[in-house]
């Protein structure tokens, strides 16, 4: 018979039951390992009701009953799931932007975003834009660096009708905000450049059929972002990209292309990398869908702040990341291809007037900053049109082309954009300047942006005429990098200073010398030093003039930055 327990007998058969309870692996929350209990608000959000659903009560409830009538989980949720996000309630600085809680910071309108996959308008469907615009939006209308244009002053009981016009003509918000697979953006010149190395828009439109709006991928442990471009201009920021796949051609199979996987910015950067693998066009959706498949498994969601699968692919490396792909997913390897070549060009956005390869012509002109309105977009509607063109396109440089524009029309067509302070010949500075939506309308924002950009631009091209350096100039209104503050030759991080006098003032964190392309990488922020807005272009013109003293021919800003003294930077 055995003897009873002792004391200590007891408590060490205690201590293993104890111990699990204390320290059972939660993990990340990978479903892939069995987590399934959400850990945090958003994932049981998630989890009690996917966000594609929330349109039937947008629809039978919430038009009819007003804004005070919504969920709070669906404002500040699942309403994403169809481009909406509460924008912010006029007067806010922006020192309370992390203070106030959600409901405080909410205004009782709505940012839309249109969802515009490769970024391809048709005539019809940027008219539809400009009409929605001004009937339902106050004639806001930006268009934005991931080939989208977001609307503001929209009231939830003009949704429905704000669908049908758009859904009329092809467009939707579908998935254009949320946690799932965001717009697939794709070179703007796709199947009409002379240069291309292969067209992907089979793909973006192969993909956007099968996945999006499917509730396959419609719960991911955060936002997804896509891009697929055979120029090889690279003309999609690939670099920075969930998955990207680049234009390359192979030795012994051709034209296809290079996969990318695992970038992103926002307060940790990643840049993607190759998984050293070559496809096919046909089969991009299958890649494409593991890659997601991925993403929705293993990704992380315990914290949102490491929800993005530029975590997972640190933490995996490409070659697990492959090996996972080719086993679990696609069931069968993939071929090893060739890296892309460098871009082909310093400048990626098709701004001015380019030959098409059936003999007539692009022509990519330059808004300020994004910033156009309802009117405006109309106007670039019937222009395109009075020139014989039904096709646009949209780009990730915040600019816009129209296509198919016969040798003969091309002059009147750039005429007719001038006309509207579009420019197809811009400085610089105006093709180069990108900025986020800032404290007008975002709920994160702690400076103002887009009129901060368009003065930058003006004040820019009065003090520096003859300055033609390619330039990029990236200002964002907090550290979440929707302008890619880190990319730019000069990001610009907004946050609140301290001036000369001693007061909190809005003012910006600078980083200089990021680049894409040519030798990626993130700009290089110099010790301490920040810069208020009210100075702003005092600063960018001193840089300026010291980076085209000292340059070496056809040296770039963002080489001369990296290498020249801390001095000359501030």
């Amino acid at each position: 018979m055995a003897s009873a327990p002792t004391p200590d007998d007891a408590a060490a058969e205690r201590r293993p039951a104890v111990t699990r309870k204390v320290t059972r692996h939660r993990g990340e929350g990978q479903w892939a390992m069995g987590h399934f209990t959400p850990l945090n608000a958003n994932e049981q959000s998630k989890k009690d009701d996917d966000g594609l659903n929330v349109r039937t009560r947008i629809e039978t409830i919430y038009a009819h009953r007003g804004f005070d009538s919504i969920d709070p989980a669906d404002l500040r949720g699942r309403m994403r799931w169809w481009g909406l996000y509460t924008q912010r309630k006029p007067g806010i600085d922006g020192g309370k932007t992390a203070i106030l809680e959600p409901h405080e910071l909410d205004d009782e309108y709505f940012m839309l975003r249109i969802r515009i996959d490769g970024g391809r308008l048709t005539t019809a469907q940027l008219r539809a834009i400009g009409e929605v615009s001004a009937t339902y939006a106050r004639g806001s209308a930006d268009i934005t660096d991931r080939q989208n244009i977001q609307l503001h002053w929209i009231r939830i009981e003009d949704v429905p009708a704000i669908w049908q016009k758009l859904e009329a003509v092809g467009l939707s918000t579908t998935e254009a905000c949320g946690d799932c697979p965001r717009v697939i953006i794709g070179s703007p010149v796709a199947g009409i450049a002379e240069d291309e190395i292969i067209d992907g828009s089979w793909a973006v439109d192969e993909i956007h059929e099968r996945y999006i709006g499917n509730k396959e991928f419609s719960n991911l442990p955060r936002k997804f972002k896509t891009a697929v471009s055979g120029s090889p201009v690279q003309d999609v920021v690939h670099e920075i990209n969930d998955i990207a796949f680049v234009g390359v051609v192979h030795p012994e199979h051709g034209p296809g292309f290079d996969v990318w996987v695992g970038g992103g910015l926002s307060t940790n950067p990643r840049l993607a990398e190759r998984l050293g693998a070559w496809v096919p066009l046909e089969q991009v959706p299958d890649v494409w869908a593991g890659v997601v498949g991925i993403f929705r498994d293993y990704g992380y969601r315990r914290l949102r702040t490491r929800a993005r699968l530029k975590f997972l692919m640190a933490d995996w490396g490409p070659a697990k990341f492959r090996q996972v792909l080719e086993d679990d997913y696609l069931k069968t390897p993939l071929i090893d291809g060739p890296a892309p070549a460098e871009p082909s060009t310093r400048w990626r956005d098709h701004v001015g007037v380019h030959p098409q390869k059936d003999g007539r012509f692009y022509v990519g002109f330059s808004p300020k900053v994004g910033r156009v309105d309802g009117t405006t977009l109309a106007a670039i509607a019937d222009a395109a049109a009075a020139h014989g063109s039904d096709r646009l396109r949209t780009t990730v440089e915040q600019k816009m082309i129209v296509l198919d524009v016969e040798g003969d029309r091309v002059d009147s067509l750039v005429a007719a954009l001038e006309a509207l302070d579009l420019q197809v010949r811009p400085s610089s500075f105006r093709r180069g300047t990108i900025a986020c939506t800032g404290i007008e309308y975002c709920k994160l924002a702690i400076v103002e942006t887009k009129g901060r950009g368009q003065d930058l631009i003006a004040d820019l091209e009065k003090r520096l005429p003859d300055f033609d350096q390619p330039i990029s100039i990236n200002i964002n209104g907090c550290p979440n990098a929707c302008a890619r503050v880190q990319t730019g030759d000069i990001g610009l991080k907004g946050q609140l200073v301290l001036n000369a006098d001693g007061e909190q003032v809005e003012g910006f964190q600078v980083h200089l010398g990021g680049t894409l392309g040519f030798q990626a990488g993130f700009g290089r922020k110099i010790r301490g030093h920040k810069v208020t807005a009210d100075e702003l272009p005092d600063y960018v013109e001193r840089v300026l003039r010291r980076f085209d003293q000292e340059r070496t021919e056809d040296e770039p800003f963002a080489e001369w930055a990296l290498r020249a003294d801390e001095g000359a930077l501030k």
